[in-house]
């Protein structure tokens, strides 16, 4: 379970941190500030990332711990869950729930951390960014890779709370988000919410397993 998960996980090499949007950028008509503004957040995120990713010294477990906390306030992780479960979370007991949300955010950081071992000269750059829907800016990327052919990414944003906020991500086509969502109905069809809990975190213990 959870293969084609990790393969959209492992898409982006990036730290994330949270981005304040400025009053003004919510005023309606203001669109195109808001497609900046999530541009230079996303830009800003890459640039992060690969700066952690070439400082000499440091160790795996650091990068790790600062990895985890820019990814839990770049991205609006609950959001993510809530959509991922769909509509099992209407089924879910508050304690299920709340349960679900810790699992799912600690799956995602340790999935995305791991991956942080791995850099190997890539290069980051904004490639556009247009409109999505009512409320949200898709940002696309591409990462340059000396061992393979470039990698597109498209950041779905939204603000949120007057913070910009990543609440979908898709590698060359595929968005995490629906794929996890398609994941996870199966398991809690032949299982219920406690399966679901059960595979997440046996999920989670693996990759902290095999760092």
């Amino acid at each position: 379970m959870f293969a084609r998960r990790d393969l959209l996980l492992g898409g982006g090499l990036l730290a994330l941190s949270g981005w304040l949007a400025p009053g003004p950028l919510l005023a309606q008509g203001a669109r195109p500030e808001i497609i900046q503004g999530s541009t230079q957040f996303i830009q800003w995120m890459g640039d992060q990332a690969l700066n952690t990713l070439r400082t000499p010294g440091v160790t795996l477990e650091q990068r790790e711990a600062s990895f985890r906390g820019l990814m839990r306030q770049g991205f609006d992780i609950e959001f993510i869950a809530r959509f991922v479960l769909g509509r099992y979370w209407q089924q879910a007991t508050p304690e299920q729930r709340a349960d679900y949300v810790q699992l799912f955010g600690e799956f995602l950081v340790k999935t995305y951390a791991r991956r942080l071992g791995g850099y190997s000269g890539e290069t980051f750059g904004i490639v556009n960014a247009v409109p999505a829907g009512e409320q949200d800016v898709q940002v696309r990327t591409r990462i340059d890779r000396p061992s393979g052919p470039p990698l597109l990414c498209d950041w779905r944003v939204r603000v949120i709370n007057n913070q910009y906020k990543i609440i979908d991500v898709s590698v060359e086509g595929i968005s995490m988000a629906v794929t996890q969502r398609q994941d996870f109905a199966a398991v809690v069809q032949n299982g219920g919410i406690p399966a679901l809990l059960t595979a997440l975190r046996a999920r989670t213990e693996t990759v902290a397993a095999q760092r």
